[in-house]
């Protein structure tokens, strides 16, 4: 266990960024996982610019690689593009 006042803000300050990037891990895999359920290719190439944002948002903010960021669009852009 921490005894310094310091260590001990610190482990607060973890859990509280831990919890709230998770938080936003998850919300655009769940997005990505909804995208990738859709069927007609023009809702998807609607919904592409702003699953890129959010995407982009996350690299940006380094709770996801940005090569991650890269491999995630190039593979629900080639998914769009293989839409009937």
């Amino acid at each position: 266990m921490a005894n310094h006042q310091s260590a001990l803000k610190r482990i607060r300050q973890t859990e509280t960024k831990r919890l709230h990037n998770r938080y936003y891990a998850k919300s655009m895999r769940n997005a990505v996982r909804k995208f990738r359920a859709l069927t007609d290719k023009k809702e998807a190439v609607d919904s592409l610019p702003k699953l890129y944002e959010m995407i982009d948002r996350l690299a940006k903010k380094g709770i996801i690689h940005k090569n991650k960021a890269g491999n995630i669009k190039s593979r629900i852009t080639k998914f769009a593009n293989g839409l009937a």
